[in-house]
């Protein structure tokens, strides 16, 4: 992949942190190692929950390339970035967290598995758009395209140049923001996306589009407010992707 990143991840604290990192490096690659891995050959490809909101960004033109100052000019420059405001990063409960973390601008909310025949989207979980396109947009304006973002002291509202806009539109269109469940060359048959919906539901994830009919009051949870932001080395192995450049909490 070509330059660095910009993630979200859930809050450390939040019980997704564990439920999904379990999921990630245990249960799937187990049940659907074939899927799991690049061929059959190749063990599974580990790497951290997360939702990309950019990548492509040059170390050369934002935060520095230079190895001895690069962490602290990197700390530095995503600091800088005028991301949304977040208040709170309380869990998501069953009532889909409409109660607790109210005025929270970025809410990541659970749709539908969905698997593409691309090797960075072999199987995920595609997330509601409005709840990250702020996100996104600022990371995409700030970190590639070198364009203003005008944001509103008193109201928070975030405003783009016409280029953000113009990728904001077509990212939404093409794959838009999703929560990477598996990475591979093997493709992921229709009745193995509905097995990995099952055992998502099974580890206590609610899908607003399921086969499943969820019980009210059953439990689970629909997805998390805030998190924390990594800027990720994704142009070296994705061995190396747990190991962020900088982290950020929202």
């Amino acid at each position: 992949m070509t330059g660095s990143s910009l993630w979200l991840l859930p809050p450390k604290d939040h019980p997704l942190h564990k439920i999904l990192t379990t999921l990630l490096h245990e249960t799937l690659p187990t049940r659907f190692p074939r899927e799991a891995a690049s061929s059959p050959r190749v063990v599974p490809h580990f790497f951290p929950t997360h939702i990309t909101l950019t990548n492509g960004i040059v170390p050369e033109s934002t935060y520095g390339a230079d190895e001895g100052g690069a962490q602290g000019g990197a700390q530095a420059w995503l600091d800088s970035i005028p991301f949304p405001s977040s208040s709170s990063s309380s869990t998501t409960d069953t009532a889909g967290g409409d109660g607790e973390g109210k005025g929270v601008k970025v809410k990541v909310r659970f749709e539908k598995v969905v698997s593409q025949d691309v090797f960075y989207r072999r199987c995920y979980v595609k997330v509601g758009f409005e709840g990250v396109k702020e996100l996104a947009g600022v990371a995409r304006a700030v970190g590639v395209l070198g364009e203003g973002v005008d944001v509103n002291a008193e109201s928070g509202e975030v405003k783009f140049g016409e280029k953000t806009e113009a990728w904001l539109s077509s990212w939404q269109e093409e794959f838009g923001p999703h929560l990477s469940l598996m990475y591979g060359n093997e493709p992921v048959l229709d009745g193995a996306v509905r097995e990995v919906r099952r055992v998502l539901e099974d580890a206590g994830l609610r899908l607003s589009e399921s086969e499943i009919e969820t019980v009210e009051g059953a439990g689970g949870f629909d997805g998390w407010d805030g998190g924390v932001i990594w800027l990720v080395p994704t142009d070296k192995p994705i061995s190396e992707w747990g190991t962020p450049i900088a982290t950020r909490e929202l």
